[in-house]
């Protein structure tokens, strides 16, 4: 009896304190979600499905954009790792056969060009209680479970709400399983979130990969760990969809969207050297320039782009945008008077 007890006497504390340093981000969670809720109620009705799904929504997108400067980091140190995959791999040649020289050498090199293997993984660390939160926080409320300050002392009127609220024939608070063999409206909700879900999973890792990875970055053990996950992760994401809710599925694919957006505009703004987007981005400026060449002497000599008369100052400003090269202005000659010039 004692060898079974003891166990589980040490998961059951284990559980108790990670159930209690979970409790602030429940708190903040479910504070969020009633405070959103509060917000779109006017508009769209308290009970209303739109209501739980747009707060859902909200809560996701402020907490993207307070990792904003995190998600930025992840991909310059993504970014960083994968270009100096060359030298490493030269530094592996030089000292493959001394490791403790060659881990010497390579952290040397890591440390040389500010990258860190751990960064491109900290966004998502950091999420991940924040997902685990917002699923405990909704699942409980499938089963009739208020979790959270906020959700608790409005357990009365908001856990009914949420447990019944609909969104194309689904409530929130539904799953794909159990599956009775009829395909129902909780089927085809759940299905479409979770194919939209794993397609924009797919799409963010392989935009990154394409787009801002020069070639030789993607040859080696990296490279293709990276094209495993990418494949890897979107099906076991897809698989563990089934036993998601409604609103976790919602939240899902709103992140994936709000990423995805997010890496297209740092990747199109700021592209590593020698990948595809930094060439567009190079072809973007020159055609850019030209531009700026053919339009300056129109502007100059008669109306500037909203129409009104373009002034000296305006035509010079364009023309020195359009040629990059300094304009060299002679200083004029000052007037001198009758007696001045007799002297």
């Amino acid at each position: 009896m004692i060898p079974v007890l003891v166990p589980m006497g040490i998961f059951d504390s284990l559980a108790s304190f990670g159930s209690t340093l979970m409790q602030p981000l429940y708190w903040a969670v479910s504070g969020l979600l009633v405070l959103f809720h509060t917000l779109w109620a006017p508009l769209l009705g308290t009970d209303s499905g739109w209501t739980w799904t747009l707060s859902i929504v909200s809560l996701t997108v402020m907490i993207r954009v307070i990792l904003i400067p995190l998600f930025v980091r992840q991909i310059r140190s993504s970014r960083n790792m994968q270009l100096l995959q060359p030298k490493v791999r030269e530094l592996q040649k030089k000292y493959g056969h001394d490791r403790e020289k060659l881990g010497q050498e390579t952290m040397k090199l890591y440390r040389e060009n500010n990258a860190n293997p751990l960064a491109s993984c900290l966004p998502l660390l950091l999420q991940m209680p924040i997902f685990f939160a917002l699923f405990r926080v909704l699942d409980g409320a499938a089963n009739g479970i208020a979790r959270g300050y906020w959700m608790r002392i409005h357990e009365s009127d908001l856990l009914p709400s949420l447990q019944k609220a609909t969104i194309f024939g689904a409530q929130i608070s539904d799953k794909f399983l159990p599956f009775t063999g009829r395909i129902t409206s909780v089927q085809v909700v759940t299905v479409l979130l979770i194919v939209l879900m794993t397609v924009t999973m797919f799409i963010t890792q392989l935009q990154l990969m394409r787009k801002n990875m020069p070639p030789d970055a993607l040859t080696g053990p990296m490279a293709q760990q990276q094209k495993i996950m990418l494949y890897l992760f979107p099906l076991i994401f897809a698989i563990g969809g089934v036993n998601f809710p409604v609103g976790v599925l919602i939240y899902w694919l709103t992140t994936n969207l709000w990423t995805m957006g997010q890496q297209f505009y740092v990747i199109r703004r700021n592209p590593a050297p020698g990948t595809p987007a930094y060439d567009a981005w190079e072809a973007r400026r020159k055609a850019k320039g030209k531009q700026l060449t053919v339009a300056a002497p129109a502007e100059t000599s008669g109306r500037n782009g909203n129409g009104r008369a373009a002034t000296a100052v305006e035509g010079a400003v364009a023309t020195e945008t359009a040629d990059s090269s300094p304009r060299v202005i002679r200083q004029q000659p000052r007037r001198q008077t009758r007696s001045q010039r007799r002297s």
